[in-house]
């Protein structure tokens, strides 16, 4: 190989800082010579070559241009090798390669072995390696035309640029869809690249914004599901077209189709609370092999392969790790199959909703209704409120994979809140409810939940009894415990204090004799636990409750301080079937009086004072007396504001019958 100058010589010019090159010649016999050629860089320049304008004028004959091409490709990585090959045709004698129209710098004589074509390998690209190349071939009549320009690009210059879809990656067969590329850099340029398609190239000048970030917009389709729809794209500067950036992540688009649709649910239900882990299961009976999931606005597309469907069921976990305010939103999932790059109609959409976001709490009511209970076809309004600045309000049932209700607050001033009525009330309404708050400019991040509230849906069945053995009347500091039985066979109970959220159940443990029954201990008596009660008998296998036993009142003596005085008029000594009239008094103000015979389950008389208010006294007329009126007697003084409450009882009376028709009062 020797310096070359003027018409017959062929030269190859050297990039950069390398000072080695490798030229391999290749014929038909697959043998090959290997010529290593060096060329120190301090001389490189002043070596004599002919550039493209003069080959062009010197060359003679018709002989066809070559072919150049690179592989793997064109676009090679930062610091990779890549090979470029020039073939003509056979029994060239001269191969030369040059890049953009510079100074041709070596010449090699081959013709003591004509070969048809030959290799350059650059074992280390770098920018200096970038640009565009040519390459021709001589023979004994003259030189050839020079090839077509190969473009040699090296990528990973500068930081990739972000890809994303507008208005999603989820696009119907034949439609449209804008890819959006984008970046921090100030790139001059945009390029758009799709996987599996070397022919695919869009170049496209950037966009300033605002922000400071550049961008380009590329219009692509339609999409049909024939191939894969994968992409990526750079930035480059226009001085410098041959150093691009690093390549954006890969971005696929997915091509939905008419298919049967599969479902998609979560075991935790649509509400979930920061860092709780969480799963989706996209699942189908169509039999595909493969699913994908979406989250609305979102550009990833999670996919997943179905590894053993099972009797005709295929399905795939989608975990999404420990959640947190992001996981917050739309999903859909589609199915598909390993061969085909069509997929099915979406799933319906599944919402997931993160609470505790929101610092507040809000409260849980029923309107209305005098407690949590509801007859079946009734209706019962349930209020949420909250003391924060929401406008959104959501009820949830436990127990149910049911997306909850929400409502848009009609109220601007404190306290915020929204009414959800349910209408008619069936077994079905029988549950637990929770509602949360939250703002429409973020409806997936919710509040923390509200106390829960049980609503207690009551049937047809026939009701159970509720009695304390206690008797009606308590006093403060005694034990209480109620009883609630059954002959229909219940294996469970409730109890439901009326104005009380609180509904305690209570397992039957061991039915005897066709009989039910649960006790329910209520601690040590106070004020708190006057009131009326009802309870209800069920099945652990179904929701529905029976109708409601009669209620018993509770009252708590001892809670006013004052003890009225019982007395018997119009004297002691009576025939059976006179009148007699039982006077309670009291000397501190009060408005209703109780009469209470000891030994009996039965409720107290109760009567509303009817004299001025400085008497504070009532009359209780038995008429005509009977043997059945026998027993002891005290009375108490309460407030018709707090019925439940009472004073201290009275001395006791105790009615005698001696001999029918005699009765005997003594004190």
């Amino acid at each position: 190989m020797e310096r070359g100058s003027g018409r017959g010589s062929c030269a190859l010019l050297f990039m950069g800082n390398l000072s080695l090159r490798q030229l391999e010649w290749t014929g038909p016999d697959g043998n090959g010579i290997n010529s290593d050629i060096r060329v120190p860089i301090s001389h490189r320049d002043s070596l004599p070559g002919l550039s493209l304008d003069q080959i062009i004028h010197v060359k003679a004959g018709t002989l066809s241009k070559p072919t150049l091409w690179a592989e793997p490709g064109p676009v090679i990585p930062y610091g990779s090798p890549v090979t470029l090959w020039c073939q003509g045709t056979l029994e060239a004698q001269e191969f030369c390669m040059y890049k953009q129209q510079k100074r041709v710098l070596w010449k090699t004589q081959t013709k003591w072995n004509p070969r048809d074509k030959v290799k350059f390998s650059i074992t280390r690209m770098t920018e200096h390696d970038a640009g565009r190349y040519y390459c021709y071939y001589i023979r004994f009549t003259g030189w050839s035309d020079p090839s077509d320009s190969l473009h040699l690009v090296v990528t990973g210059s500068f930081n990739k640029p972000s890809l994303s879809a507008l208005p999603s990656p989820v696009v119907p067969s034949g439609g449209h869809v804008t890819l959006q590329c984008g970046s921090g850099q100030g790139f001059g340029r945009f390029l758009l690249t799709k996987e599996g398609d070397h022919r695919f190239y869009k170049h496209l000048d950037s966009q300033s914004q605002p922000s400071g970030r550049s961008q380009a917009m590329f219009p692509v389709g339609p999409i049909t599901p024939i191939h894969r729809w994968t992409f990526r794209c750079y930035g480059y500067y226009r001085d410098r077209p041959h150093m691009w950036s690093h390549p954006s992540d890969p971005l696929e688009l997915l091509v939905s189709g008419e298919s049967g649709k599969p479902s998609l649910l979560t075991k935790q239900g649509p509400i979930v609370a920061s860092g709780q882990n969480l799963t989706l299961q996209c699942r189908s009976d169509v039999g595909y092999d493969r699913f994908a999931l979406h989250k609305e606005g979102g550009q990833d597309l999670l996919q997943s392969l179905v590894l053993q469907p099972q009797a005709g069921l295929s399905q795939a976990h989608f975990p999404l790790d420990t959640e947190s305010s992001s996981h917050g939103g739309r999903y859909r999932c589609y199915g598909g199959y390993n061969l085909s790059s069509e997929w099915s109609a979406p799933s319906d959409p599944l919402d997931i909703l993160v609470a505790g976001h929101l610092p507040d709490r809000p409260s849980l009511s029923v309107v209305v209704h005098i407690g949590p209970r509801v007859a079946s076809k009734g209706t019962v309004i349930l209020r949420c409120q909250s003391q924060s600045s929401r406008d959104t309000f959501l009820l949830s049932k436990e127990g149910t994979a049911d997306p909850p209700l929400h409502l848009r607050s009609k109220r601007q001033a404190r306290p915020f809140q929204a009414e959800f009525s349910l209408s008619p009330v069936t077994l079905a309404n029988g549950g637990t409810y929770r509602c949360y708050s939250s703002n429409s400019s973020s409806a997936f991040l919710l509040s923390h939940p509200s106390e829960p509230l049980e609503l207690l849906v009551s049937g047809e069945s026939g009701k159970p009894s509720l009695l304390s053995q206690q008797g009606p009347i308590v006093a403060s500091g005694q034990s209480l415990t109620i009883q609630c039985r059954s002959d229909v066979g219940y294996d469970r109970f409730a109890l439901h204090k009326e104005g009380g959220w609180d509904l305690p159940q209570s397992l039957v443990l061991q039915p005897r004799a066709g009989l039910s029954m649960a006790h329910f201990p209520l601690g040590t008596v106070s004020s708190s636990h006057g009131g009326r009660y009802r309870c209800y008998g069920g099945y652990k296998l179904s929701s529905e409750w029976s109708a409601p036993s009669d209620p018993l009142d509770i009252l708590v003596a001892g809670h006013l301080p004052d003890r009225p005085f019982l007395s018997v008029q119009p004297g002691h000594n009576l025939a059976s079937g006179e009148n007699v009239t039982m006077l309670c008094q009291s000397q501190s103000p009060r408005d209703t009086f109780l009469l209470s015979k000891e030994g009996v389950a039965n409720p107290p008389l109760c009567l509303i004072s009817k004299h001025p208010a400085e008497q504070n006294q009532a009359e209780f007329s038995m008429s005509p007396v009977t043997s059945a009126h026998k027993g002891t007697y005290r009375c108490y003084s309460s407030h018709s504001t707090s019925p439940f409450l009472l004073s201290l009882p009275s001395d006791p009376v105790e009615l005698l019958v001696s001999g029918e028709g005699a009765l005997t009062l003594s004190c």
